[in-house]
């Protein structure tokens, strides 16, 4: 039988973490600084865990090592995508992402290319996204000297909003800020700035300026978004972004909506609602703050309900 993976992610203590995770979705977080659900993972650092059927207790990590076709095809080392939840209670540092070729190189690993969808925001929430410079030289002569208001471009957000951040793009969530990112499964940050913020240990946390200097794109430029808008019986599909990295798609159920492979496997966040997923008339019961994968074995599906979803697939 054809059935959905659904995990049970790993979380992440930050020292601008909060309590919203919890709040929002119910989780059973460590700590009222939690800042982090990786909620589908098979990343070394954080890797998920299967909660259902024949694969219980396996993570997703054993199952593109051991069950290749789960995935219909298993390109590359690793499994390619992370999906996580993050609670900015306060600020995160303003940092940057290598490219594949900058990662492999020097860290061992993918790089990063990443995208935000904006769950909750509190009133004036801003985010960090892209900077001024118009040269090497002066990047790196604003970074040296500090002038962080001359650098760096702000954006407010609200719910809803979404944002495509490519490698080598300087970015920071702001406080008040809870998004789900859909990202390169990748852990290496490159931090610019830190507020000079203190550690518990009393210590500031490492900077890599000249790495980030070396991987930042100048000048940014924001890329351009197409978002794409299809009704399907009592739903909505948006696509949001589509590259060689990711495809990312929100899913807006209102009754009954029957959707079709399109991909050789599919992430599933649900960010509201409850409801069923049905495939092969077998029903699964889905509701807010579960996330699954429908594997490639997986040709149709329906869901029936309330259901606000973000699903991602690998490349376009």
């Amino acid at each position: 039988m054809s059935e959905p993976l659904f995990f049970k992610g790993a979380f992440k203590e930050k020292l601008w973490g909060g309590k919203k995770l919890n709040e929002f979705f119910d989780y059973p977080i460590p700590s009222e600084k939690t800042g982090e659900l990786w909620a589908i993972s098979a990343h070394d650092n954080g890797p998920s865990t299967v909660i259902n059927g024949p694969y219980k207790g396996k993570t997703l990590k054993d199952l593109w090592d051991e069950h290749k076709e789960l995935f219909d095809y298993a390109e590359g080392a690793v499994f390619p995508l992370l999906t996580k939840i993050l609670d900015a209670q306060t600020d995160l540092s303003v940092q940057v992402h290598p490219d594949d070729s900058y990662g492999m190189a020097h860290e061992g690993e993918l790089g990063k290319t990443e995208c935000w969808y904006v769950i909750d925001a509190e009133d004036g929430a801003e985010i960090v996204y892209g900077h001024h410079a118009q040269s090497k030289k002066e990047l790196e002569d604003l970074i040296e000297t500090g002038q962080w208001d001359k650098l760096l471009r702000k954006k407010m957000v609200k719910p809803g909003d979404f944002f495509y951040v490519p490698s080598g793009t300087i970015h920071a969530i702001g406080g008040g800020i809870m998004i789900l990112e859909t990202q390169q499964s990748s852990d290496t940050t490159y931090r610019v700035y830190d507020y000079d913020r203190v550690q518990d240990n009393g210590e500031k946390r490492e900077l890599h300026i000249e790495d980030s200097i070396a991987v930042t794109t100048v000048p940014h430029i924001d890329p351009e978004l197409e978002l794409q808008t299809i009704r399907k019986a009592d739903s909505t599909e948006t696509t949001l972004v589509t590259n060689s990295f990711f495809t990312v798609k929100e899913w807006n159920i209102e009754g009954k909506a029957s959707f079709h492979k399109d991909a050789p496997y599919t992430l599933v966040s649900v960010l509201g609602g409850q409801g069923q997923l049905i495939i092969e008339n077998t029903i699964f019961n889905c509701a807010k703050g579960d996330h699954f994968i429908l594997p490639s074995s997986v040709e149709t599906w329906t869901f029936e309900g309330t259901l606000h979803m973000i699903a991602s697939h690998p490349g376009k």
